[in-house]
């Protein structure tokens, strides 16, 4: 398991990831990861998570960048002191890689805003000694 945190402005995301062995083929070049994402808002203004941007790279140095409107088919609104938790996952080619992005938010004034997601490891447990 790997975790990573990140606050702007007040916005607090918090990753943790793991290996998924049951869902990964190591002989076909698979390997599969879950992530759980929790997203805090600790600011003083409701706050819309708007769309998300990844920067997926793999041990080879290839980099992959998927954007798309919300998370898991959500756009949440979190109020000041509000939440939000989901799941996700990320095939690799390689057994370990990493993970890193923003989100687009917007506040209750019509500013939209960027909240990153700190940098995360993808690793397969057994893969780095």
């Amino acid at each position: 398991m790997t975790t990573s945190t990140a606050i702007t402005r007040g916005i607090q995301v918090d990753v943790r990831a793991d290996f998924v062995p049951d869902q990964s083929d190591p002989a076909q070049h698979q390997w599969f990861f879950a992530y759980q994402i929790t997203i805090s808002n600790r600011s003083g203004s409701t706050v819309q998570l708007l769309s998300r941007e990844w920067v997926i790279t793999d041990a080879q140095g290839r980099v992959e960048i998927v954007r798309g409107p919300g998370v898991v088919g959500h756009q949440p609104s979190l109020r000041p002191r509000e939440g939000f938790q989901y799941t996700s996952g990320c095939p690799l080619p390689t057994a370990f890689g990493s993970m890193k992005g923003k989100y687009t938010m917007i506040d209750e004034s019509g500013e939209q805003f960027q909240v990153d997601v700190a940098e995360f490891a993808l690793c397969e447990p057994m893969a780095i000694n």
